[in-house]
């Protein structure tokens, strides 16, 4: 079975996010997808930070469409920053005949090989990264070549390219604008709710 590990802050999870996934599942032909709220990103500052369990419950709102996807809480119970290799450690344990596929962004793919041990890394999972242009497929495939060469499985995956990220979004909801075209409606009158992203 092929396993996709999805993490990120989702701060708030927006249908960029939604739609990124979709398309990864269909094109790497993923059996499931498991998608981690992280606990302290260890690549971005935390500052406007939802709880763990707001953002935890956002992604259960926002995934429920996608049928091959599950939220876990693992990395939000955990201690410290959210380390990718420790989250694939864990997830090779649980499912140690599958194969695992970590997906991650084209800006993450160009500073892989500074991360907390990539190399392991590469060797518990493949990597499904998603290509946002053509510009940046010709540099991904560079920083693609030079990972297989070391022994990694890359993916490169053409995806549309998201319009709007979530810090854009928390700017708007400060500014009381309407950001409900980017947000799926659960996820929006759950935010109004819980008074989320207002100062």
């Amino acid at each position: 079975m092929k396993i996709g590990v999805f993490g990120g802050t989702f701060n708030p999870v927006h249908n960029g996010h939604i739609r990124l996934l979709d398309q990864v599942i269909g094109f790497a032909e993923l059996d499931r997808a498991i998608v981690l709220p992280d606990r302290i990103p260890p690549h971005k500052s935390a500052e406007d930070l939802a709880s763990g369990s707001d953002r935890l419950e956002m992604c259960r709102m926002a995934f429920s469409s996608i049928k091959k996807a599950e939220i876990s809480d693992w990395e939000l119970l955990g201690e410290g920053k959210s380390y990718s290799v420790i989250t694939l450690r864990h997830f090779h344990r649980i499912f140690p005949d599958d194969r695992l596929y970590f997906i991650m962004g084209s800006d993450m793919l160009s500073s892989f090989e500074q991360w907390y041990r990539y190399e392991e890394i590469l060797s518990l999972a493949g990597i499904i990264c998603m290509s946002r242009s053509r510009e940046d497929s010709a540099a991904m495939e560079s920083y693609a070549e030079r990972l297989r060469k070391i022994g990694g499985e890359v993916i490169l995956v053409p995806v549309e390219p998201m319009e709007i990220s979530s810090s854009q979004i928390r700017n708007m909801l400060k500014k009381n604008e309407d950001c409900t075209c980017y947000l799926d409606k659960n996820v929006v009158q759950y935010i109004v709710e819980n008074k989320l992203y207002c100062d």
